[in-house]
């Protein structure tokens, strides 16, 4: 009979496989739940991350690797439920029984807000950018646009300013005040579609009004990521799961790390934090192991 998990770990990208390499070289029984590389996978190309220069893709591929090699136990599903009984349950979409283990990290990111756009799907990497901080280098001098009206959008267009051409708001029909408050130039036009053969060459508005237009980033807001740590009673900060110096959240045994935290949004805050979740839930399973 397979012995349990000791620490389950929901999201397979940086933090969740730092923290289950933390885990597996201290022969700790891991399992990572993954359904996907999420916003890592639309991530082109990765220049700011040290010893790598390579696509989302590739790197969220060979971070899955690494893990199953030091036999972390990958599992690829969607976790529809988790209940916490002094330990954690989780119900997984394909699977008929529940998967139990003492310590919990979770690491799933955050999921972005999109747009249901014609063009938008096939220009993704190809000018169609979810992430500023990430991508505005490759938009230097050059013209972008922001669809979104709110503080994430505005935060967005406040960095690309540094090193654009243009920014250029897009609010999508909703009311472009706040934006222009802010010193942007501002679209209020519903977005109908983007164009471009290979690469984004403009947008298309419902009144057929185009924007010419190298890059676009979507910054919509992101989907609630901390559904589950709001399931367990975690403490949240707005939509981010609150944390301490150790990736502990206000539950025994279970942790966070990456952009569910909230703060730098990259790979490298993320690979971080995984492995400081991975050493402290490593260091709660042999706390309890004393204690029996």
């Amino acid at each position: 009979m397979t012995e349990p998990f000791q620490v389950i770990i929901i999201g397979g990208g940086p933090a969740g496989v730092s923290a289950a390499l933390y885990l597996c070289r201290a022969n700790i029984r891991a399992a990572i739940i993954e359904n996907g590389p999420g916003a890592l996978g639309r991530a082109h190309k990765i220049e700011n991350y040290y010893g790598a220069a390579a696509s989302g893709l590739k790197l969220y591929a060979e971070g899955l690797e690494q893990a199953r090699n030091l036999s972390a136990t990958i599992i690829q599903d969607e976790v529809v439920g988790v209940e916490y009984t002094g330990a954690f349950t989780l119900a997984l979409k394909n699977a008929s029984e529940a998967l139990t283990a003492p310590a919990l990290i979770l690491a799933t990111g955050t999921k972005n807000i999109t747009l249901d756009l014609p063009g938008l799907t096939e220009l993704e990497g190809r000018g169609v950018s979810y992430c500023a901080v990430c991508d505005g280098f490759f938009f230097r001098n050059k013209r972008v646009a922001v669809a979104g009206g709110g503080a994430y959008a505005l935060h967005e267009a406040e960095y690309l300013k540094h090193l654009a051409k243009s920014v250029t708001v897009l609010t999508n029909g909703k009311d472009d005040s706040l934006v222009k408050q802010a010193g942007f130039a501002a679209i209020a036009q519903p977005l109908a579609a983007l164009t471009g053969a290979g690469k984004l060459q403009s947008v298309r508005f419902a009144d057929g009004s185009e924007l010419e237009v190298d890059g676009l980033f979507i910054a919509l807001g992101t989907a609630d990521s901390a559904d589950l740590a709001r399931k367990l009673g975690a403490q949240l900060d707005g939509r981010f799961i609150r944390i301490d110096e150790n990736c502990a959240t206000n539950i025994p045994g279970l942790f966070a790390a990456g952009d569910c935290t909230g703060g730098l949004m990259q790979v490298a805050k993320a690979v971080h934090e995984g492995a400081r979740a991975g050493l402290a839930a490593l260091k709660f399973i042999r706390a309890q192991s004393v204690a029996k």
